[in-house]
């Protein structure tokens, strides 16, 4: 430990260093790291409650107008994003990044605050939030694969992100409590204070980094360096992409499998906002139930992936694990069919994302694992973002559509059980095809 060192700080190296296979030279930047995720996500998740409030205030019967419009100002954002990366430095473009974002939420501050045009201004908020989580995470993890080699990436990155997941539950709480005495309009001011740390986080990052770069013990982190400068994955290759995916029928089935699991999400999701919107008349009370909901997903999904993730996918195989969750989700719309109350929507909504984040998403990137190297940039790239989207532009309209044709919640929910049939049998057949190939793959190898 350093000279000067406190018991107390001796006493938190020594828990670190059992914990994370870190290097003395290593702790500052790593703490840094785990500071910067964590204010991120803790700041998203402060204003996700507020963005799910203001798509109710929006109006209920026009989510997907706003599900439409996220996926249109992605269409613009993302090549624009990429654009703009590739022509300018790190230390000039990180912290611009953030202090745009900055600027937005004080605009929304004043204008929530003042209360000008109350409903065209939440459904701008309800788009820009969807459009800055995806940011700030891209942003984020670009950085750290850039200022990390890639063996202190496979070292570091799991204690870096478990910074995210802290986030993730440290934003609600602070949401629950602080909601109603505060008021929900001043809970973006703690948002944007979370953002100002992380610039503060980019500049000491950046600062260790420079001090450093000489003493780098890796034999090839220029060499890294020079594949991830050239590496065209996150700019371009879209019809290369589109091709591999309409002449695989593996990556096809992904398709189905995404579009699936994003229709099924958004049924779900306007389910949800039906529900809580018949049940609160406060706009406060409906931001403290988002946030609660938030609250519990977060807790269940850390304690399932330090206990039970893996063992599930050990003992179930990649097929069944894949499985598990829309054949649970489909209980859930049974569920909800037949007892379409608050309680049984918040117990399916928390079941299924903290099932998402804690299993359905680890075992979703393992189908990926067996692809080639181009397939994994370009393929998974268009799955990512303009499968995804587009899952839940079309899915918003459909669920439009099922409601003006007269259809109820519970009618709708009934639809959705075979879907989660559909979605669970591909699943399983991608998780056997995925086992296949890998064993072609190992015995080639």
């Amino acid at each position: 430990m350093a000279k000067g060192d406190t018991p107390a700080t001796d006493w938190f190296l020594s828990i670190l260093l059992k914990l994370v296979k870190v290097k003395q030279e290593e702790i500052q930047p790593l703490l840094w790291s785990f500071s910067y995720f964590f204010v991120l996500l803790c700041s998203y998740y402060i204003l996700r409650p507020l963005r799910d409030e203001m798509g109710i205030a929006g109006g209920v019967e026009n989510l997907q107008w706003l599900f439409t419009g996220t996926f249109v100002a992605m269409l613009v954002a993302v090549p624009m994003f990429g654009w703009i990366s590739s022509r300018y430095p790190r230390k000039q473009f990180l912290p611009l990044v953030y202090l745009f974002f900055i600027s937005n939420l004080l605009i929304f501050y004043f204008l929530f605050y003042f209360g000008w045009s109350y409903t065209w201004i939440a459904r701008s908020f309800f788009i820009w939030t969807s459009v800055f989580n995806l940011f700030i995470v891209s942003v984020f993890w670009s950085f750290m694969a850039d200022l990390f080699n890639d063996n202190q990436a496979r070292r570091l990155f799991g204690f870096v992100a478990a910074g995210g997941t802290a986030g993730a539950l440290a934003g609600p709480t602070i949401t629950v409590i602080l909601a109603a005495p505060l008021g929900t309009t001043n809970l973006l001011l703690i948002s944007v204070i979370g953002l100002v740390w992380a610039i503060l986080s980019i500049h000491r990052l950046n600062s260790w980094n420079d001090k450093n770069t000489a003493s780098v013990t890796s034999p090839s982190p220029q060499i890294l360096k020079s594949v991830k400068d050239t590496n065209p994955a996150l700019g371009g290759g879209v019809f290369d992409g589109l091709r591999m995916i309409m002449t695989s029928p593996y990556l096809f089935g992904i398709c189905l499998l995404i579009l699936l699991y994003t229709t099924l999400s958004t049924f779900l999701y306007f389910q949800q906002a039906q529900i809580i919107h018949d049940s609160f008349s406060d706009a406060a009370q409906r931001t403290t139930v988002f946030a609660a909901m938030d609250l519990a997903t977060n807790a269940l999904t850390i304690f399932f992936q330090f206990f039970l993730t893996s063992r599930i996918i050990k003992l179930l195989g990649l097929g069944w694990a894949l499985a598990l969750i829309p054949l649970l989700l489909s209980v859930g719309f049974l569920a909800l069919a037949f007892v379409p109350t608050l309680g049984v929507m918040v117990c399916v909504q928390v079941a299924r994302r903290s099932g998402n984040y804690a299993l359905m998403k680890p075992a979703r990137e393992i189908l990926f694992v067996v692809l080639d190297k181009e397939q994994k940039y370009k393929a998974k790239n268009i799955i990512d973002t303009v499968i995804y989207r587009s899952g839940d532009v079309v899915s918003a309209w459909v669920y439009a559509g099922l409601q003006a044709l007269g259809l109820g919640l519970a009618a709708i929910a009934l639809i959705a059980v075979p879907l989660c049939g559909a979605w669970a049998w591909i699943s399983y057949r991608l998780g056997k095809q995925q086992k296949l190939q890998a064993n072609e793959k190992e015995m080639t190898t």
